[in-house]
């Protein structure tokens, strides 16, 4: 989503949250929950100014029903994507695991909990809020990732993990909260309500439907700069190491030369 795939990124952050929050509307719904994540705080990269947007778009159209709620997620564990499942191909496949930066954190929480907190949140939501979810504490992937080496009967001289360098716009560590945001408790003990920068635009979406269907080819660079004009906190930040790809020595995994 970074370089290549910028617009098609935005197209379907964005401009997908747009229709079905006109459907919505048209169809008497009484809530929409957006998904968002906590790459969208200070958004560093395409994926997370998008997903920012995305929670702009909703606060933006909050006048009445549907009533819009937006849920800020970490990393679902087992969930499409995650780096669990691929941890475990890779360690199937004798290895060697691969994590961009011995240094890089996520939070994580399980299905069933995610699952949850949503609709707890919906249950709650009154229209513009997000909700936060209490993740509790980082965990450095490559941690996680020897402890499924360990946990799959094997040793780290058996499979070694590879470290391979961050990803453009990759940060080290991913933040609940911007520096900007206060939170206010709820009910529930993992929800929070975040006061992000308010959104006063009514023709924010207007403004939005009109360059995403100009009919023009858009390259990265174009996108990251229409993204920071509807976000000045949008750009890339600075990672130490971020070009740190040297590879833990060990011996050969199994079915590897």
């Amino acid at each position: 989503m970074e370089d290549e795939n910028a617009f098609p990124a935005v197209e379907n952050n964005v401009l997908s949250t747009i229709v079905v929050a006109r459907a919505a509307r048209e169809h008497g719904a009484e809530k929409l929950v957006l998904v968002s994540t906590d790459k969208a705080v200070n958004p560093a990269n395409v994926m997370g100014a998008s997903k920012r947007l995305a929670e702009m778009v909703c606060q933006a159209l909050q006048n009445g029903n549907p009533q819009f709620v937006i849920v800020r997620f970490g990393n679902v564990l087992g969930s499409t994507g995650s780096v669990v499942p691929r941890f475990r191909e890779q360690i199937a496949r004798g290895g060697p695991v691969t994590v961009t930066h011995p240094e890089v954190q996520r939070y994580f929480m399980s299905i069933p909990e995610a699952t949850q907190l949503v609709l707890q949140a919906a249950m709650m939501g009154q229209g513009g809020e997000i909700y936060v979810l209490d993740m509790g504490e980082p965990v450095r992937i490559g941690d996680l990732a020897k402890d499924l080496i360990r946990l799959s009967g094997f040793s780290e001289h058996d499979i070694r993990v590879e470290y391979t360098g961050l990803r453009p716009g990759e940060k080290l560590y991913e933040e609940p909260l911007a520096d900007a945001e206060k939170t206010l408790s709820t009910p529930h003990p993992k929800l929070r309500i975040a006061r992000a920068r308010p959104v006063h635009s009514a023709r924010l979406v207007d403004e939005l439907i009109a360059w995403l269907d100009a009919p023009r080819l858009r390259d990265a660079e174009e996108v990251r700069e229409a993204l920071h004009h509807w976000m000045p906190e949008y750009g890339p930040k600075p990672n130490p190491g971020a070009r740190f790809a040297t590879p833990i020595s060990a011996k050969p995994g199994p079915g590897r030369p």
